[in-house]
Parts: structure tokens; C-alpha cells; sequence
């Protein structure tokens, strides 16, 4: 079983994405924090490495996909109620993230997404605890 999960994303901008998960309510890391990376923290389990092209580039010897015009992955968050859904999109379009996408609204589930500064695909939902169970 996982402890914690790392997501390491390619950035074009370290210090704008870093602002655009700032505005959004997210912490960064200084302990994994420099020129070429930064921490954010999501929760005590879950950080985003964002790395510029070429410190993420020596980790790889594939492409880097440009994520504005290819689906490289769709980063799916969940969230307490409906309302930290539509809190945590409004930050993210106020930070200029777009929103490709209608809300999906299933009842039992309520989702929003948007994508990120450099074309990262997040999606945030809240899932009713009485249907799951």
C-alpha cells in the first residue's frame, strides 16, 4: 500500500506555475524547492513536483508531451462537498487555468476539471459517502 504519491510534471514556467498553485490554496515545499523544481503540497499524502523542461527531461529519454495539444494524463482529486469542487475551479480560473468542460453533475457524484498553465488536465470531485458505501 502507497504511503504518499508524487506527481512530477513538466513546466514552462517554474515561477508561474508555482503562483498559479499558490492562488489556488496549495503550499509549496522549500525543502524541495530550487531553480529547477518545487514541492506543492495537495495534503499530507499527495505533492506535485513541478519541474522545468529540462531538469524533467533528465529523468527521461522520451518526448516531453506538450499538454496543451495531446492528453498525457488527467490528475482526478477528491473533495469534501460540491462546494470545495466549484471553490477550488473559480480559484483556478481567477489564476488562469480553463475549463474545457461543463460540470458533470451524477447525483451521487459532482465533478469539475480544468486544465492547468501548461495544459495538465486536474479534475476535482466529490462523491456522496452514503452511495459509495
Amino acid at each position: 500500500m502507497a504511503d504518499n504519491i508524487f506527481v512530477n510534471l513538466p513546466v514552462k514556467d517554474l515561477d508561474a506555475s508555482k503562483a498559479f498553485f499558490e492562488a489556488l490554496g496549495y503550499t509549496i515545499n522549500p525543502q524541495f524547492t530550487d531553480e529547477n523544481a518545487s514541492c506543492v503540497v495537495l495534503s499530507d499524502t499527495i505533492y506535485v513536483m513541478l519541474l522545468t523542461h529540462p531538469f524533467y527531461a533528465t529523468f527521461t529519454s522520451k518526448q516531453i508531451a506538450d499538454a496543451t495539444t495531446v492528453s498525457e494524463v488527467r490528475n482526478a482529486i477528491g473533495l469534501g462537498s460540491r462546494e470545495a469542487v466549484d471553490e477550488i475551479l473559480e480559484k483556478a480560473l481567477a489564476a488562469g487555468a480553463t475549463e474545457p468542460k461543463a460540470a458533470q453533475d451524477y447525483g451521487f457524484m459532482y465533478s469539475r476539471g480544468f486544465e492547468d498553465l501548461d495544459g495538465h488536465h486536474w479534475d476535482f470531485l466529490w462523491m456522496d459517502p452514503t452511495h459509495v458505501q
